[in-house]
């Protein structure tokens, strides 16, 4: 980092004790991330997170033996202690949220700005590939988890099934269900190899830095890290219908249970790396294809007690000093109020409701505070309506609304068409269409967001995060209503059935959600 000769090893470690002060300071207040990153590292998705921090050590002794710090007789720590503040901002944002995302980004920004205070300007920048890496080991928002993992298993069902049909075995998809006749493929099971995606993407990362070749190379090795799993989980897919038309169902679990998880990773990194070696014969170079030589970063190892900005890392710690006295948690939800589903009345206007109830493994996913499921028919209504109401205390530690474009797949159904209209009672719902073989639906559905009515759940997820900084309530719910479409009947016919139902029943739901 910053040293010098003789003088500086005989010089009090004070940067190292600066150091040690501002990680000690900082710890209560990074405290409910890294709470929730071991919680995800005990996930098979994340289970590869404690490797990332070692793997990330290994690049930055590797980029501190490759490029020794240039004579720097005044190095700028300003911006250590600029992104200092922006990581801390981050964190009491996440904590006041009740988001540890937010917390675990900025402590990936608190590195950074600790090796930009240690180091300076000129000499730190050159770490951000090592400092990024540890980005892989966070767990992506769960908004965006289930947007991505329902768009992946939609592509590799899709293609699945186009490998099944042309071995000539006869296949129907419905949403993310594949139909073999005698056995059906529940996609979000066909699709567990997909939980490699994040390992594998930190592989291809680390496989793009250590190669010995031109830039384009490394992002080829990097960028086709996804498609790959994709393919191969797709593949694995192919093979598993074709083995039931082949052989029966038992090989076909066989093979399912063998080729999930370690052996989908296993192959990627054989293929990755095999496309590294055909790579390396155009680099136009000679020598290993990796950099993995390991000498002289036990020299480098021995060094980092040296390290200098010892005001710079103190005025970090002193930051952290303020940001904890500063720091305030989500409040509890007690204290919203609100009329309780439970009471919901059966009887609304003409429409007479009957409850159902959701199954152990939907209420485990849904993670719902408060929920309504029942069905409502009127006389002369050619079909039942349905009333789904879901509610959230709170939208954060991994609970929040959980979208249809991303449920309704899993169930079988194919969403034929999707999007916004406005309705009489003067707010914009969400219109979709929705097929499983030859039935159809109707669906409408919204997000209740404190008063406000939403279509977009981005948009939810925003405003959570933006009323609990201001008055610490991230509440939230949604509302859905269902119809079947009867094969007789137009699309414009169930959609006056709902359009009925929601006259008598808004004001009954709007008075049991809170403002």
């Amino acid at each position: 980092m910053a040293w010098t000769g003789a003088a500086t090893r005989a010089a009090p470690p004070w940067g190292l004790a600066a150091l040690g002060l501002a990680l000690g300071v900082s710890l209560p207040v990074f405290w409910p991330g890294l709470v929730s990153l071991v919680a995800a590292w005990l996930t098979p998705e994340y289970s590869h997170g404690p490797l990332i921090p070692l793997i990330s050590l290994f690049l930055f002794l590797r980029e501190m033996r490759d490029a020794p710090a240039p004579p720097d007789a005044a190095p700028d720590r300003r911006p250590g202690l600029a992104l200092g503040v922006v990581a801390l901002l981050l964190a009491l944002a996440g904590n006041r949220t009740g988001i540890p995302d937010l917390v675990t980004y900025g402590l990936i920004l608190w590195v950074m700005a600790l090796v930009l205070a240690a180091m300076g300007w000129t000499r730190g920048r050159r770490h951000w590939a090592s400092v990024f890496h540890l980005i892989f080991m966070l767990p992506l928002p769960q908004v965006v988890f289930w947007q991505v993992s329902t768009a992946l298993q939609t592509v590799s069902a899709e293609i699945g099934v186009a490998l099944v049909t042309l071995a000539g075995v006869p296949v129907l998809l419905e949403g993310h269900v594949i139909d073999l006749g005698v056995y059906k493929l529940q996609v979000a099971e066909a699709c567990s190899g997909l939980r490699y995606l994040f390992p594998i993407l930190s592989f291809s990362y680390l496989v793009a830095i250590l190669y010995r070749g031109p830039f384009a190379h490394k992002a080829l090795l990097f960028l086709m890290a996804a498609p790959l799993a994709v393919l191969l989980n797709a593949a694995r897919i192919g093979v598993i219908g074709i083995l039931v038309d082949r052989f029966g169902i038992a090989h076909a679990e066989g093979f399912s249970h063998l080729f999930e998880g370690w052996v989908v990773f296993g192959l990627c990194l054989a293929i990755l790396l095999g496309t590294a070696r055909a790579l390396a014969a155009f680099r136009g170079t000679t020598g290993p294809m990796l950099d993995l030589d390991t000498d002289g970063l036990a020299r480098q190892a021995a060094h980092l007690p040296a390290i200098g900005g010892a005001g710079a890392l103190a005025g970090l710690a002193l930051m952290a000093a303020g940001a904890l006295a500063l720091d305030r948690p989500a409040p509890a939800p007690d204290d919203i109020a609100r009329a309780p589903l439970a009471p919901f009345p059966m009887r609304i206007g003409a429409w007479d409701g009957q409850r159902a109830s959701l199954d152990d493994e939907t209420r485990r996913v849904l993670a719902a505070s408060d929920t309504l499921v029942a069905d409502y028919v009127a006389p002369g209504a050619a079909a039942p309506v349905s009333l789904f109401v879901a509610w959230y205390a709170r939208q954060t530690n991994g609970a929040g609304l959980h979208s249809p474009e991303v449920c309704l797949p899993a169930g079988g159904w194919e969403i034929a068409e999707l999007r916004q209209q406005s309705v009489p009672q003067g707010f914009e719902v969400n219109r979709a269409v929705i097929r499983k073989g030859l039935e159809r639906q109707l669906v409408w559905y919204w997000f209740e967001q404190r008063g406000t009515r939403l279509t977009s759940a981005w948009q939810a997820k925003f405003s959570a995060l933006r009323d609990g900084l201001v008055a610490g309530r991230s509440d939230g719910t949604i509302v859905r209503l269902v119809t079947r479409v009867r094969d007789n009947e137009a699309v414009d016919q169930a959609e006056a059935r709902l359009q009925g139902f929601l006259d008598a029943a808004l004001p009954q739901i709007a008075g049991h959600l809170p403002e």
